[in-house]
């Protein structure tokens, strides 16, 4: 997950007072659904969709109009400084890091190579004395990519990279052979829908915004079955690629047939759809052994820094855990674990303890159902969550931080954010959130995320290119750094 890719529910956002700060409404008239990865609408406890409101518990702050930066400055400058100093004195985290992506592997949800980091993860931080760890179990799909291949038969004969898309059904055992109608978007494929029927449907859209493109991989089974195609395809979802194909979430409708649906890489798109254009006949064979077998118990991780006065308030950050089954998840979201990790473990070394609870959550099977996020929501949504920031755009050098809430704490946080400048992360910027933190949006509770240099993200996102040598050590230390100044901030203004 996923820059804000991971940013997959769709935050609300608007422009208040020409000419002044741009402040959130807290409520959203006909808002839609938010969404899984894969475009699942996310259930509250009563199984009603969540809808994307911005809708805001009581302030948590009696101090709230003095909070300004010189206020931030005067009581937390050197609290911010040393936390900084403390975050760049050492490469810990990033080695933490390395050795979980090369010891365990890709971490899909109900893998043994999850449940196996996860062990290590709970070991690892009792060992170094965070507080109230433990690993609360929660049931997850489990998706199996098995042996998958895509052929190129007509006009030449060659290989295709490809990637099954997760929660793919898998093509009959001598695979799908059919020619192929590409088409730039869903408006394109309805004008055609009669010469669908039978074939191959390649969706083969650029890259713009991840929020824009993806909808092609997490809709596109339905919207090709819809008009009689025997399995689809999309180019991958890449903003620049070496001949990589990017995998990810995608979903079904009852209504209609399950097909195949897959990615290729985004130079074999576009080499299919110049055949197309000359008129030549692309005709590929598409096999993929793909199943679904029964949910498997998997586990969210969280660690605590217990509040001096208010420990019943929470401040809550974290990433994802699990990974897709190709690369290691280095990126997505090994980084962000280990950041707010590290944003942790300086608090407690530092022996700074704010007067709300700081808890941190690694949260499970983000990738391919958000399972981990929900089952937090139904089982802590009740307790008093003062702010919830997640961080799974990836590690490079960070910005600042997105927010969602109400109009005072934006300004609160935007003075905080001045305490980062030796680090160049203090901007703050209007709209924020995450997947595993959007199911506390009915409870109320202000959403943040890391915002960091997502240039190159998408080059690596959800591919086998997706290792720890993508990892900058300095940038991950600043990342823990702006965290952990921004989360001592919120739990222990007054």
């Amino acid at each position: 997950m996923s820059a804000l890719c991971i940013v997959l529910f769709h935050v609300i956002a608007v422009m208040l007072a020409l000419g002044s700060v741009l402040l959130l409404q807290a409520q959203v008239q006909d808002s839609q659904p938010l969404t899984t990865p894969g475009g699942q609408p996310i259930p509250l406890p009563n199984r009603q969709p969540i809808r994307a409101t911005s809708s805001t518990a009581a302030l948590p702050y009696a101090t709230i109009k003095q909070l300004d930066s010189m206020y931030m400055h005067r009581v937390y400058g050197e609290v911010a400084q040393r936390i900084i100093r403390h975050a760049l004195k050492d490469s810990l985290a990033y080695k933490r890091l390395q050795y979980m992506c090369d010891t365990f592997g890709p971490r899909l949800s109900g893998s043994e190579n999850l449940e196996k980091a996860i062990d290590w993860v709970l070991a690892t931080m009792k060992a170094c004395g965070l507080e109230n760890v433990r690993g609360d179990s929660v049931a997850v799909p489990v998706w199996l990519r098995g042996e998958e291949s895509c052929t190129m038969l007509s006009p030449r004969v060659c290989s295709i990279a490809m990637l099954g898309l997760g929660g793919s059904v898998a093509t009959p055992p001598e695979g799908i052979a059919a020619e192929v109608l590409v088409v730039k978007d869903f408006a394109e494929l309805q004008g055609r829908a009669a010469e669908a029927r039978g074939k191959i449907v390649l969706f083969n859209v650029p890259f713009t915004r991840y929020g824009v493109t993806v909808r092609y991989r997490s809709e596109g089974a339905i919207r090709a079955a819809e008009v009689g195609a025997v399995a689809s395809l999309v180019r991958s979802v890449a903003s620049f690629s070496l001949y990589t194909p990017h995998t990810g979430a995608m979903r079904y409708n009852d209504s209609v047939p399950k097909i195949p649906h897959a990615a290729i890489a985004t130079e074999d798109a576009d080499m299919i759809a110049r055949m197309v254009e000359r008129g030549e006949k692309v005709v590929l064979r598409l096999r993929m052994n793909a199943q679904t077998l029964p949910d498997a118990v998997s586990r969210n991780i969280i660690a605590e820094l217990r509040g001096r006065e208010k420990p019943e308030e929470i401040v809550v950050m974290g990433g994802h855990i699990d990974s897709w089954d190709v690369g290691t998840g280095a990126l997505d979201d090994a980084g962000g674990c280990f950041a707010t990790w590290k944003a942790l473990q300086i608090l407690q070394e530092l022996n700074l303890r704010p007067r709300r609870t700081v808890r941190l959550v690694l949260w499970t099977n983000e990738e391919n159902g958000l399972r981990g996020a929900i089952h937090y929501a139904e089982r802590y949504g009740h307790q008093r969550h003062i702010l919830a920031l997640e961080s799974d755009g990836g590690i490079s050098a960070p910005r600042g931080f997105g927010f969602t809430g109400a109009p005072e704490l934006f300004k609160v946080y935007k003075a905080a954010a001045t305490l980062l400048y030796p680090i160049q992360a203090h901007e703050m910027f209007i709209g924020g959130g995450g997947a595993d933190i959007s199911p506390l949006i009915p409870y109320g509770v202000p959403q943040m995320n890391l915002e960091v240099d997502g240039s190159k993200y998408f080059w690596f996102h959800h591919t086998y290119a997706d290792t720890p040598d993508k990892v900058d050590p300095l940038d991950l230390n600043k990342c823990a750094a702006a965290i952990a100044v921004m989360m001592y901030v919120a739990a222990d203004i007054p």
